[in-house]
């Protein structure tokens, strides 16, 4: 058993034997079903009570989609580190950008911030590294032609790695994403009760579960995505996999599934 507190995950982290198996077959399993090819996915899971990780393909670069949304709240909140400062209004149009994946407020903030101060952001907490697979990338205001800066990796405007993404949510539950006081604020922003999660992907496959998720989705064209804590009776742990196929969401429903059936037992 490990405590949160002292869970770390980098480059170097290894997975553990037996939870990697059984994540890898999950997953191996589940791209037979749906007739997908290794480079059509990437998973990594993070139990949080027990510290262990399996990790399958997670340095390789996808399209991130509106993943990389979870960078305009860890700017956000690099530019305004006194969380009782943001505004209720603001906070609000924060949750609408990450539960409902508003692309208009995502490019208002965005804005507000600039894409170089995010990039700034996403390389002071090491969430992108050219060295090692690449990671987190937020290249351009979503919805809006004009300024798109790609990753050096993948040659994305938005890219994402399962292993950065895990330590974006690793941190955020340590309370260790800016300062405990931000990190409270963005766990939230993820809540945000008045706001109703979109039905799908991980939310559809974690249904009637009595669960409470905390998640960031994507998708476009054939590139279906998402990511999560998760926290329920007997389990807490982190989740994230990245499809590029066209039956994606049929995946992740099933992966999501599959996982907390195994979180559970």
């Amino acid at each position: 058993m490990s405590a949160l507190s002292d869970l770390t995950l980098d480059i170097s982290t290894a997975p553990h034997s037996d939870w990697q198996q059984t994540i890898a077959g999950i997953d191996a399993g589940l791209r037979e079903r749906f007739t997908m090819a290794e480079k059509d996915s990437a998973v990594g899971v993070l139990d949080l009570r027990t510290g262990r990780i399996a990790l399958v393909r997670s340095d390789r670069i996808f399209y991130g989609a509106s993943v990389p949304k979870i960078a305009i709240l860890l700017g956000w909140f690099a530019a305004h580190p006194k969380p009782d400062e943001i505004d209720t209004a603001t906070r609000h149009e924060l949750g609408l950008v990450i539960k409902q994946s508003s692309n208009e407020l995502a490019a208002k903030y965005s804005q507000l911030l600039g894409l170089d101060f995010i990039r700034g952001a996403l390389e002071q907490h090491g969430f992108y590294d050219a060295l090692h697979g690449g990671g987190i990338w937020h290249g351009k205001h979503y919805g809006i032609d004009g300024e798109r800066v790609v990753d050096p990796v993948g040659g994305h405007s938005h890219a994402v790695t399962v292993r950065q993404v895990l330590r974006f949510y690793l941190q955020l539950e340590q309370g260790k994403l800016i300062s405990p006081e931000a990190s409270k604020a963005m766990r939230e922003i993820f809540a945000s009760p008045d706001i109703p999660h979109k039905e799908d992907k991980f939310v559809a496959g974690l249904a009637g579960r009595g669960l409470e998720i905390h998640r960031k989705a994507g998708w476009w064209e054939d590139w279906w995505h998402d990511s999560a804590a998760v926290t329920g009776p007997g389990r807490h742990y982190l989740v994230v996999a990245l499809t590029h196929h066209a039956r994606g969401e049929e995946y992740l429903q099933a992966f999501a599934a599959a996982v907390d059936d195994e979180l559970k037992k």
